[in-house]
């Protein structure tokens, strides 16, 4: 079974960019999308074979999150239950008969960490949410987690210490998710390797390659024995993140 993530930055930009094309090549059993920045009604995008869920934030053209599915799912779950962090479309959640899958997009903590206070308080109820889920059964949690959790993860990690997505903060939280019981799959099958999944658009950032990896599959470890295989797409274009892949069996 195959599962793709990917922060699209704008899901109508990205259609005008050959993105049917690259959802059809990916031939996935699930495509989750993060920042879609639409309201309902706002694009027409189907495709054969695939039932789509979305959850859009009450604010017009920001956050949102979406899944395209060829299974059909027990149960849909917009949000974490807490209303503080359920208007920004931030989370969706497919039960399925052996497995959660939960689509999430983190809150960035913003230039000078303005946002950081607001991002402790989501990370320990997100932590909280999925904790729940996997005391039920396996959960695949993928998207755009925003923090690099190690140096390895950034190519100019020292420059970054104290900005969002490299903040002492953020990597702890992303550490604390990972002692209650889940992995990160692609570190985990690449131990060694550097690879990058979003690269800013200043001072062209992508043809040099200095990016960073923030897009995840986090796996609970109750279900860890079913990975299979875990790719980042950094040919794809269309966004500033590229796709991020999870093979299961």
């Amino acid at each position: 079974m195959k599962l793709v993530s990917w922060n699209v930055n704008g899901l109508r930009a990205v259609a005008g960019k050959g993105f049917a094309d690259i959802f059809e090549n990916f031939d996935a059993d699930f495509v989750c999308l993060q920042e879609t920045k639409l309201q309902a009604g706002q694009i027409d995008l189907d495709f054969l074979g695939y039932t789509s869920y979305w959850n859009y934030a009450d604010k017009a053209g920001y956050s949102g999150t979406a899944i395209y599915t060829r299974q059909q799912p027990l149960s849909v779950i917009n949000g974490i239950g807490v209303d503080e962090h359920d208007h920004e479309g931030r989370v969706i959640t497919l039960e399925m008969p052996e497995f959660y899958l939960v689509c999430v997009y983190v809150p960035n903590s913003q230039d000078g960490l303005k946002r950081l206070g607001y991002r402790m308080r989501w990370e320990d109820a997100f932590r909280s949410y999925v904790s729940g889920l996997a005391a039920r059964k396996g959960v695949i949690i993928c998207g755009d987690m925003n923090v690099a959790h190690e140096e390895i993860d950034l190519k100019n990690p020292a420059t970054n210490h104290f900005n969002a997505g490299f903040s002492d903060e953020e990597r702890g939280k992303f550490s604390e998710l990972l002692a209650a019981g889940f992995c990160d799959s692609w570190r985990m099958q690449h131990p060694g390797e550097a690879k990058y999944s979003w690269w800013s658009y200043r001072m062209a950032a992508r043809e040099r390659n200095v990016g960073w990896r923030i897009d995840y599959f986090v796996v609970s470890d109750n279900f860890a024995d079913h990975i299979e295989s875990t790719d980042i797409l950094n040919d794809i274009f269309g966004s500033d993140h590229c796709p991020v892949v999870l093979n299961i069996k």
